[in-house]
């Protein structure tokens, strides 16, 4: 009964309170115990002791049941007496009461495989059944069953177990049986058993025999097929780094193990969610697998976006891989992917190769240009460059250079750095190209103090769950590019005092939508054709024009 408490409830409190019904229809997956707890509902009916939720088990109609000779318990298989004639063989002598038990109990296994005619056979009974009867059935596929059947029965859904269930039911057994094992290889076990507590038990039994009455992690990967870790650990640093080469290196090291590309694109999903996991909550990282440390340097690495990028193209890999040539082609194209749509930087459209300075991909990945005198423009964007290019921080500039350089030419309508104040950063976050989750957070930022070229900022703790560090010093770049200055800019997670741009935004398009809809009510074209055709106005399809 183990993940099946709700069924076991249930059952419970109907064999105590002796509140029986005459059918009982167990579905679900294979091998989550549908015909285990049939035959324990009919250990409980038949006990000797009396009808309990706790049959003794010692008695001879338990131990008949448990041993399969109880002339009492008919089992079938309905998959193989699928014909009218064997069901009606079956229910000839229904009416005849129990040889030695309290209830003579039918057992009917896949019943939905029964066909048209049997099920009509079996619907007489279950609608007048004799008192001395109990009907358990069992399938995996209700929907096949006919509603007039479903109606007559009482229904109990039995659930896939996850992993974790699997794990700790399959460590206490090998801890009864004395046998030694490794936790990560019972999450192997665990994780290729898919909820079935049945496949978990048989590829246990069978590691058991594979690691010569051990069960160890590298003995279940070899048995299983199963990539190792490090691979797939080694896969996400190297994207995290974002170098091809040294990507395809590790895919290459992987093939000399003829591994399952499939099981590890499923594994690298597995940890690509667990970093994300661990971005949003530190605290939550599972230690299973004894990497909590290793996947928290990574989660440290990688921001937020890439991460969710790289769980979607793995999630729709999945998809393509079985259409590729071969799985490890598939598995390389999935990986380029990643690098291939990974935000890097988006130019003004006036720039030329030649305005670039290419530098090296940094372990921080962030989209970047090097401002010189002329200002050029760079906005953040989720496609790639033609050119890998990185945000440089603005340098003190030596005395000679600043003999030649002038001062950069600001815009018409933008803001000084000596008249920047709380009121107008509205105005020039708008001014500073930052888009994406990076603009998000800038806009639900209060800018608190300038104070000789540091500006501290109080970030709404409502929207502050995906801030990072690398957010910050994309928002100090921007700031320095924009003034041409090196800043200093910290940002934190707090209460804000007065409207950020976004409580600004949103209380101008409200505004603007207050008046638009002023302005069409107040339309008299409009009041006329009302008026002429009885007509009515949906208020919800007006939109400002500026919106």
């Amino acid at each position: 009964m183990v993940g099946q408490e709700h069924v076991l409830q249930a059952l419970v409190n109907a064999l105590d309170h002796d509140r029986l019904h005459h059918a009982y229809l167990f579905t679900g997956t294979r091998g989550v115990g549908k015909t285990t707890i049939a035959r324990i509902l009919a250990k409980c009916l038949n006990c000797e002791q009396g009808v309990s939720s706790e049959p003794c088990g010692e008695c001879s109609s338990c131990l008949e049941i448990a041993e399969g000779r109880s002339v009492d318990l008919l089992e079938v298989d309905a998959a193989s007496r699928t014909k009218v004639e064997d069901t009606r063989e079956l229910l000839e002598n229904v009416q005849y009461a129990p040889s030695h038990s309290r209830y003579k109990v039918y057992l009917i296994d896949e019943v939905h495989m029964l066909s048209t005619h049997s099920f009509n056979a079996l619907l007489k009974t279950l609608e007048e059944p004799p008192p001395h009867v109990k009907f358990l059935l069992a399938t995996t596929d209700p929907q096949k069953l006919p509603a007039t059947v479903l109606s007559r029965c009482l229904q109990f859904n039995l659930k896939n177990m996850p992993p974790e269930q699997i794990v700790g039911h399959l460590g206490t057994v090998l801890e009864q049986e004395m046998v030694s094992f490794e936790e990560p290889a019972l999450w192997l076990l665990g994780r290729a058993a898919a909820g079935s507590m049945r496949d978990a038990l048989s590829l246990t039994d069978q590691a058991i025999s594979f690691g010569s009455g051990k069960v160890n992690e590298a003995d279940v990967r070899s048995m299983l097929g199963s990539v190792d870790l490090s691979f797939i650990y080694q896969l996400l640093e190297t994207l995290c780094e974002g170098e091809p080469t040294k990507l395809l290196d590790v895919v290459a090291h992987m093939g000399e193990h003829a591994p399952d590309f499939e099981g590890g694109l499923d594994e690298l999903l597995s940890l690509i969610h667990r970093v994300a996991m661990a971005q949003v909550v530190p605290d939550a990282i599972d230690n299973s697998w004894g990497d909590a440390q290793r996947v928290g340097e990574i989660a440290r690495a990688i921001t937020a976006e890439d991460a969710q990028l790289f769980y979607q193209i793995a999630l729709n890999g999945k998809r393509d891989i079985g259409l590729a040539p071969d799985p490890r082609g598939g598995f390389e194209m999935i990986l380029l992917r990643m690098l291939a749509f990974r935000p890097v930087a988006v130019i003004d459209d006036s720039l030329g190769p030649e305005d670039l300075q290419p530098v090296a991909q940094s372990n921080q990945p962030s989209a970047a240009v090097e401002v010189g005198t002329q200002a050029k423009k760079l906005h953040e964007a989720p496609r790639p460059a033609v050119v890998p290019v990185e945000l440089m921080p603005v340098e003190p500039m030596p005395v000679e250079a600043a003999a030649l350089e002038s001062t950069p030419v600001m815009p018409a309508g933008a803001v000084a750095l000596v008249d920047l104040i709380p009121a107008n950063w509205p105005q020039l976050l708008e001014s500073l190209g930052l888009v994406g989750i990076v603009y998000n957070i800038a806009s639900h930022c209060d800018l608190r103090s300038v104070d000789n070229g540091t500006l501290e900022f109080f970030l709404d703790t409502g929207n502050a769950s995906l801030f990072n560090d690398s957010h910050n010093d994309k928002i100090r770049l921007a700031l320095e590019n924009y003034f041409g200055h090196p800043l200093s800019v910290r940002i934190v997670p707090g209460d804000v005092q007065r409207e950020t741009p976004a409580m600004r935004k949103a209380r101008l398009a409200q505004e603007r939508q207050k008046q638009a809809i002023a302005s069409i009510e107040g339309d008299p074209r409009l009041q006329k054709l009302i008026a002429r055709f009885d007509g009515e106005l949906d208020r919800a399809s007006i939109v400002p024009t500026d919106l």
